[in-house]
């Protein structure tokens, strides 16, 4: 299942947190981040469901697109 969220990942810094969250999170799952786009996208490809409250921290927000 794909999963698309929009982030405020804009920096280094906070890539490399996310990373590592995403990397403890998920690691089983596929991920990446396109920071070329307006909306800092997040595309997950998990076998297991993915809600952005389990994303949801104090470094970055995301909002799952539809």
């Amino acid at each position: 299942m794909i999963h698309v969220f929009k982030t405020s990942v804009d920096t280094k810094s906070k890539l490399e947190f996310a990373t590592a969250l995403l990397t403890e999170l998920l690691p089983h799952a596929k991920w990446n981040f396109d920071l070329e786009d307006c909306d800092n996208i997040l595309r997950i490809d998990s076998e297991t469901e993915v809600s952005e409250k389990v994303l949801q921290n104090k470094i970055f927000d995301c909002i799952e697109l539809e």
